[in-house]
């Protein structure tokens, strides 16, 4: 069975990217979904900028390096990956940050309406600033769900926003977005989505689908680094009256004109606050680049495939375990990620780490494991399963250091 993998990797249209990752020697890396791999180019990019334009050009890199410009080109890098257009797409902040602008501008954009509408169990960064956004502006925060009907059921007259995560952060369930934006626009409302765990793994199309806002970090299958800058996108249609809360410098609309009072800069250019942190920024644009060239319904067919694989061979081998599938079994509506549960699925997850098979845990009983398709291979999955059997076969998950939780699970 491993040779049937590695004959798949053998006749696998993307498999040469790999080569674009620095993935170390005797590693198998399963958790792209929360940090992606290093892109072999980015250090000597960071070099250049450090040592070249930090170094020698100093504050004239600005304008001689078109720093100024890095938010805006990096953003329409991305818009390519989501299914927007360039003027769509800006780089900024962080995913947190975001989400507030973006969900306070929705609420502005609907006024009498004061509902932020959510589901149980969205990601927790999410549901903390919708809780903070109705705080602040006495509005209120209604969690539905978590099934599909249900949140489509408590659309009404009130929501002014629904607000999502297109892929579940446990299980790798798709919300079907182009349903959601539908019905919630036949409901008067805006949507919000959270692209954190599809974009740069599975197909997204924002301007198809007729969203209105989105937000997406840059660390995960984008491979930005560790804290890399958030992306946002708000739809053209909104530019014209799209206000966020946040009015600082950069979104001003001559910001080296120094005036004292705000004026919101035209289209995209809006969204953005403070200065850009422009080495982690640089990082990300520089990152972008293992995705040059890639067929991206190619990337989707090769991450349906890699967790169909995974699936099967669980299905084949760990049953004795207790081991159970908590992602969908239909690839369609399944993310880049497989998740098993398991009552000593952090014991487990810390063995096979020290085995160097490395995906993360998610209390209470979740096994997370990512497949970036740029560099995950089918012979990674078969590996990584037949290891799973061996720790369950042993006993060697058991092991007091096993047990032990650290601070990043």
């Amino acid at each position: 069975m491993r040779q049937d993998c590695v004959a798949l990797d053998s006749g696998d249209e993307l498999s040469a990217l790999r080569e674009r990752f620095a993935v170390p020697d005797g590693v198998i890396y399963l958790d792209g979904n929360s940090l992606g791999a290093l892109p072999r180019h980015v250090p000597a990019r960071l070099r250049e900028v450090v040592d070249g334009e930090w170094g020698n050009g100093l504050i004239r890199s600005w304008n001689d390096a078109g720093w100024i410009d890095a938010p805006r080109r990096t953003g329409a890098r991305i818009a390519r990956l989501i299914g927007a257009t360039a003027a769509e797409v800006v780089v900024a902040d962080s995913t947190s940050v975001n989400l507030f602008k973006l969900l306070v501008a929705a609420l502005r954009l609907n006024p009498g309406r004061n509902v932020i509408l959510t589901q149980h169990g969205n990601f927790p960064t999410d549901l903390y600033v919708a809780q903070g956004v109705a705080e602040l502006l006495g509005a209120e925060l209604r969690r539905a769900g978590p099934n599909h009907d249900a949140v489509l059921a408590a659309l009404d007259d009130r929501v002014g926003v629904l607000a999502l995560s297109h892929v579940d952060y446990r299980t790798g369930l798709i919300n079907p977005m182009r349903r959601f934006n539908a019905a919630a626009h036949a409901a008067g409302a805006l949507t919000l989505w959270d692209l954190c765990h599809s974009a740069g793994a599975i197909d997204v199309e924002l301007d198809d689908a007729e969203a209105d806002f989105a937000v997406g970090c840059g660390y995960k299958y984008l491979n930005g680094g560790p804290g890399a800058p958030a992306f946002a996108f708000v739809a053209r249609r909104h530019h014209d009256r799209f206000r966020q809360p946040i009015a600082g410098w950069f979104g001003h609309a001559q910001p080296f004109a120094f005036a004292d009072d705000y004026t919101p800069a035209s289209g995209i250019d809006r969204v953005q606050c403070g200065t850009p942190p422009m080495l982690s920024l640089l990082a990300l644009e520089s990152a972008l680049d293992a995705f040059d060239g890639v067929d991206l319904a190619a990337l989707r067919r090769k991450s349906r495939a890699l967790g169909d694989l995974f699936i099967r061979l669980v299905d084949e081998t760990l049953g004795p375990f207790g081991f159970a599938v908590a992602s969908p079994r239909d690839g369609q509506v399944r993310g880049s990620q497989v998740s098993l549960t398991h009552p000593q699925g952090h014991a487990v997850m810390q063995a096979l780490i020290e085995r160097g098979i490395i995906g993360d845990f998610r209390a209470p009983d979740i096994l997370r494991f990512g497949f970036a398709p740029l560099y995950v291979r089918f012979v990674d999955v078969f590996d990584a399963v037949e290891a799973i059997g061996e720790i369950m076969g042993s006993g060697e998950w058991s092991q007091p250091r096993f047990l032990v939780r650290k601070a990043v699970t």
